[in-house]
């Protein structure tokens, strides 16, 4: 049942935010960058009884994520203005969050070797 309603809790939040989008992009845009996803996760999470620790290294990870997800976006937007089709612009944002997010872990590696080890 539990899982019933955090689906149908979760599709709500989802269907406003597109339907916000289709009537006002621009509105509808901000709102879905807002952390829905990330609070909702959060919340779902603390309700099955998870620990505070588990919360604190799922926000981290949400952090860490968030610089690969806005090249992801951002690289959308350039392929959908130069007329791409919406799957091969996904696929080249999906592609560029992969590269980014090893580029981004293999810099931490090298920072974390130069400077503490």
């Amino acid at each position: 049942m539990y899982v019933i309603l955090k689906i149908i809790v979760s599709a709500i939040i989802i269907a406003g935010v597109t339907e916000i989008a289709r009537r006002f992009p621009t509105y509808g845009g901000v709102v879905a960058a807002l952390p829905l996803v990330s609070l909702l996760s959060i919340v779902w999470l603390y309700v099955q009884g998870e620990q505070t620790e588990t919360l604190s290294k799922f926000a981290l990870g949400v952090i860490w994520g968030f610089p690969a997800t806005a090249v992801l976006l951002f690289v959308v937007y350039i392929a959908l203005k130069h007329s791409l089709h919406l799957f091969v612009s996904i696929g080249l944002g999906a592609g560029s969050w992969f590269v980014f997010l090893v580029l981004q872990e293999s810099a931490w590696n090298y920072l974390k070797k130069l400077f503490f080890n």
